[in-house]
């Protein structure tokens, strides 16, 4: 999963990428041609599941005996992906006849460990939709040279077990290293489709594992702080960030029985306003909102106007703190309210953490069903 700027340039200006997908299937392709032929081509093309066919240049390349691997660089655009710059290589060799094409995981590629995922417990960590592109790519080879295209992928990424203790594999039960990823073939700068894809898998492995309790937090505060209130496992935190909504919508159909939405003061101030993306570059905080629900609660008008003409939400927080005005409550309300409606048709039991900035506790609702 890839990290973003807090305020990331217009997407118009910005250069789209590969996944490792792309890079491991043209290097897959490279790699046969080369043990088909002993020589490996100046550039190579793969089609994409949309349809393009991209040529990429090799950045290794290395014949032996019985086995050709090749190498691509993966250049990840202006996203700001964590395997930007990486090499990602293909070790291929013959397989047995009629035995089509077997994946195995090299250097810095993980095992999946977890039912729950894409692949079964045992399998290495390349996805379906990379899986194809290189059956495809190979296919295409094969028919090229007219070949069976029985062969054995070893996909491996050095330094990739670093690489990944900057990603979520390991609680998702991915070892040893860096999952080969990708559904277009096509990195979007700032899409995060990455990250709401890891919160959705968050949610299928807790599921698989039989957990009945998960929270999504907004930040690693709030999640520790979560973690501790609850007493929960690493796999059943789910780093939800700004995508409220990219969690609930995906728990609405993929049911656990409680689920706790954690974050701090601005965020869950933003979700209680009817936001379910509470990036600061979608919405702000509504200080004339926050001042209605301090009126409801009881507020007089010094008060209620301190909170207008507030500079942010934190301010608002300082201040209701001095003077023992607890402001959190309808604040939680408010965002049990929105997230409710997002879990609508659903059965969950349903509760809203609000924490400051130093992970205490300011209020928590009950656990609620939604329907």
């Amino acid at each position: 999963m890839s990290g973003a700027e807090e305020h990331p340039p217009p997407k118009a200006n910005l250069r789209k990428g590969w996944t490792t997908g792309t890079c491991a299937a043209a290097a897959a392709r490279a790699a046969y041609e080369a043990l088909l032929c002993g020589t490996f081509p100046l550039s190579v093309s793969i089609t994409l599941p949309g349809g393009a066919r991209p040529s990429f240049a090799l950045a290794l390349e290395e014949l032996g005996e019985g086995f050709a691997r090749a190498g691509i660089v993966k250049d990840a655009g202006d996203d700001p992906d964590v395997t930007h710059g990486a090499l990602v290589v293909a070790r291929v060799s013959h397989g047995p006849p009629g035995s089509g094409v077997a994946f195995r995981a090299g250097e810095g590629i993980g095992t999946v460990t977890r039912a729950g995922l894409l692949l079964p417990p045992g399998e290495p960590a390349i996805n379906p939709v990379p899986r194809l592109m290189i059956k495809t790519a190979i296919l295409e080879a094969a028919r090229s040279h007219d070949a069976a295209g029985d062969v054995i992928v070893e996909i491996s990424i050095p330094g990739g077990e670093d690489i990944a203790k900057r990603t979520l594999n390991a609680r998702l039960g991915i070892v040893g290293g860096l999952s080969i990823l990708g559904t277009t073939g096509i990195v979007v700068p700032f899409s995060c489709a990455a990250w709401i894809d890891t919160i959705h898998r968050g949610i299928d492995v807790a599921r698989a594992s039989g957990l009945d309790h998960v929270a999504g937090s907004t930040g690693s505060t709030s999640e520790t702080a979560i973690k501790a209130l609850h007493g929960l496992p690493d796999i059943a935190l789910i780093e939800m960030g700004d995508f409220a909504g990219g969690m609930l919508k995906y728990l609405r159909t993929h049911e656990i029985p409680k689920v706790t939405i954690a974050g701090g003061f601005a965020k869950m101030t933003k979700l209680g306003q009817g936001l379910l993306d509470l990036h600061s570059g979608r919405g702000e905080v509504d200080l004339f909102w926050l001042a209605a629900r301090a009126a409801e609660a009881g507020a007089d008008d010094r008060f209620i106007m301190r909170v207008k003409t507030a500079q942010s939400a934190a301010e608002v927080l300082g201040f209701a703190r001095a003077e023992n005005f607890d402001i959190a409550a309808p604040v939680a309300k408010a965002a049990w309210r929105t997230a409710a409606k997002a879990l609508r048709g659903s059965a969950i039991l349903l509760e809203i953490a609000v924490f400051d900035r130093d992970g205490k506790l300011l209020v928590r609702t009950p656990f609620l069903p939604v329907h």
